[in-house]
């Protein structure tokens, strides 16, 4: 954590939610481009708010405007309830991008982002319970931004990506990731025409590669919303 972070409690379904908000310099001055809610990798491999990639992620949202908010899931840290494998997770989930889009909780002095503005982003675990909480927010609710990195195509279910969000999408992952192999996450991306971010010699954990992570998350976040990053 740095100066700039706050650890909060978000209520949800099944009880207290812990997470860690990162707040950007510019909203001191008032700006903020929004906010967005960081989903962590699976729980019951050791998975949590303060996994490095997930720390990476809300760092580049930061650096961008936005307010990250990274959470535990249920059972995780000091957050309630058990592991209910991506269901109860993706409840989790949306409690907290409407809490963090009314700016409860979030302490006195929290700013509102304009418009609702949200985006999302998920890690091995997280990327795929955050595609099944874009499919549940709908058209009317979509994030601004979306990114999953290691997207968990290998043993979950991944949700596909709506067309009209594919521009506002970041697919990363690691060529030689032996978690979740590159060719199941191309076989999920391929019927949609999804593209996908490989980096090369790179595993599930991006080892020595989280700067180039973070600044491929920092240039998607940048780029025209019609543009892919």
């Amino acid at each position: 954590m740095n100066s700039q972070t706050r650890r909060i409690t978000l209520q949800g379904a099944a009880g207290a939610i812990e997470a860690l908000v990162d707040e950007p310099l510019a909203t001191q001055s008032g700006v903020l481009q929004g906010v967005a809610v960081i989903a962590h990798p699976h729980p019951l491999f050791g998975g949590t708010m303060d996994n490095k990639v997930v720390q990476t992620l809300a760092r580049a949202f930061v650096q961008c405007g936005w307010r990250a908010v990274r959470f535990n899931f249920r059972g995780v840290g000091a957050s309630d309830g058990v592991h209910d494998e991506g269901r109860g997770e993706a409840q989790d989930m949306l409690a907290v991008i409407a809490q963090a889009l009314r700016g409860q909780a979030l302490g006195a002095d929290a700013l509102v982002p304009a418009a609702g503005a949200v985006a999302l982003a998920g890690f091995s675990f997280g990327a795929f319970v955050t595609s099944h909480v874009v499919a549940a927010l709908g058209a009317e609710q979509a994030p601004r931004k979306l990114v999953l990195v290691g997207t968990a195509a290998t043993r979950f279910d991944v949700a596909p990506i709506a067309p009209a969000l594919h521009a506002h999408t970041l697919v990363l992952h690691g060529e030689v990731d032996d978690t979740v192999p590159l060719s199941d996450v191309l076989q999920w991306a391929r019927p949609q025409i999804l593209p996908v971010t490989v980096i090369p010699g790179t595993g599930h954990f991006f080892h020595g590669q989280l700067p180039l992570l973070r600044s491929l998350v920092v240039r998607h976040l940048n780029s025209p919303p019609n543009h892919f990053a």
